[in-house]
């Protein structure tokens, strides 16, 4: 099996969740999405190719969400469009056909029932898209999602090839989720990060437990790099926001994983540890 977690723009894992190791994270995406049970609001949504398929894009569409995946091959990639016969200059030879607005009329009801189904929790969205994937060219719902995945993944690409800040923001976004993943390794280290627990409620709560140890360290992190920024201000240091805002709390390096554990009989209240001296800590090196 694998964990598959979904991380803030603000590094914090916010859902977590056991999956087959060879299970498509596509039908995942919107469970993290929707039953964070957070205070986040989530309005745009980073992935890996794996995840960019067309009825993640018409479902992420009809939710509200934008859903911006960093699509591997992109010149190999089909762009869909309303009119055939309109003229298209240089996107010519990418068209790969026309959207069939009439199977997205005829079934424009049952898409509104699906997604007031998935908002409301009635029904999880994983499990509408293994249905979905399960019966593609008999089922009517599925063919109707596809067309709007189709049309907004074209959207999408557009956006994608034209917008260089969206490509930034996207690759950014990635690589917090691939520093989260690094830390959780490092913090796996009992049984040499094997999952040896056979039933879905342990497995489950490992993963937790999991999420829950990395969310301590990034809050600790986090409180002592503001104070750390306000140290160095107070002495005339200049420290712009804009600096501030590309310091990730995700450092282990003074963190000892193995060892004692030493529970104090009445917890501190508004204590915290002295800050290293950076001049001493220079000194010391010299």
């Amino acid at each position: 099996m694998k964990f598959y977690t979904h991380v803030s723009d603000r590094y914090a894992p916010f859902n977590t969740k056991v999956i087959a190791a060879n299970a498509s994270e596509a039908a995942h995406i919107l469970d993290g999405l929707l039953h964070h049970e957070s205070a986040l609001d989530i309005r745009e949504h980073y992935t890996d190719t794996a995840g960019a398929i067309d009825h993640v894009f018409g479902l992420c569409c009809l939710l509200s969400f934008r859903f911006a995946p960093r699509i591997r091959d992109l010149a190999d990639r089909r762009l869909y469009v309303l009119d055939t016969h309109a003229e298209y200059k240089a996107l010519t030879s990418i068209i790969g056909g026309a959207v069939d607005m009439r199977v997205v009329g005829d079934n424009w009801d049952e898409i509104l029932r699906s997604g007031a189904s998935i908002k409301a929790g009635t029904v999880a969205p994983s499990a509408l898209m293994r249905r979905l994937a399960a019966y593609p060219r008999q089922n009517a719902l599925a063919k109707a999602l596809r067309e709007i995945g189709r049309l907004e993944r074209t959207l999408f690409t557009l956006d994608w090839i034209s917008d260089p800040a969206l490509r930034r923001r996207a690759n950014a976004g990635l690589n917090k989720g691939e520093a989260h993943h690094a830390l959780k390794r490092a913090v796996f280290f009992h049984r040499l990060g094997e999952i040896r627990d056979r039933t879905f409620e342990n497995q489950s709560y490992r993963a937790s437990g999991l999420n829950l140890a990395v969310a301590a360290i990034v809050l600790w992190n986090t409180v002592y790099l503001g104070r750390a920024v306000d140290e160095l201000r107070s002495r005339g240091e200049t420290v712009p926001d804009e600096l501030v805002a590309h310091i990730a709390p995700l450092g282990w390096e003074h963190i000892a994983f193995n060892g004692d554990y030493v529970w104090p009989a009445e917890p501190l209240q508004n204590t915290f540890r002295p800050l290293r001296s950076p001049r001493a800590d220079f000194l010391d090196a010299a």
